[in-house]
């Protein structure tokens, strides 16, 4: 029972929480933009729908993120953590770039055979470019630049 409760006191008050939280929506956002690009290499629907639920998840993942981040910001930095209102800012626009792609696809299912398609991949791409920077962001925050 004592390991069960210094573990739980590990993850609720000793170790932040953003660093365990962050890999999901940088791993999501990754695997997303490579399965839209393998459905439009192998013109496969079924990618396509997997670049889709992996957007999604990102999507959610990237919110649980920025909360956890601006908690261990406050709480590990006194809110001034280096590139904290970069980080943010990025993190903003990633949400925004993510979810309307995710909801463009969720409305329209037909956007990857459509017109759209090029804004369509694009934010897939584009989601996860930002989830690489906000990644190398964090790092400095740890390792310095």
């Amino acid at each position: 029972m004592d390991f069960i409760d210094r573990l739980i006191t590990a993850i609720t008050e000793t170790h932040p929480l953003h660093p365990m939280i962050v890999h999901f929506p940088i791993a999501l956002s990754g695997a997303a933009a490579l399965f839209v690009l393998l459905a439009v290499w192998k013109k496969n629907d079924l990618f396509e729908q997997m670049a889709f639920a992996n957007l999604v998840l990102a999507f959610f993942g990237a919110i649980a993120a920025g909360i956890t981040g601006i908690m261990d910001n406050q709480a590990n930095y006194v809110g001034d953590a280096p590139n904290a209102g970069l980080k943010i800012l990025l993190a903003s626009v990633m949400l925004v770039i993510a979810g309307l792609t995710a909801v463009v696809r969720w409305r329209r299912p037909d956007v990857f055979h459509s017109s759209g398609r090029a804004l369509y991949i694009g934010g897939y791409l584009i989601s996860f470019v930002i989830a690489l920077v906000l990644a190398f962001l964090g790092g400095v925050i740890l390792y310095g630049f």
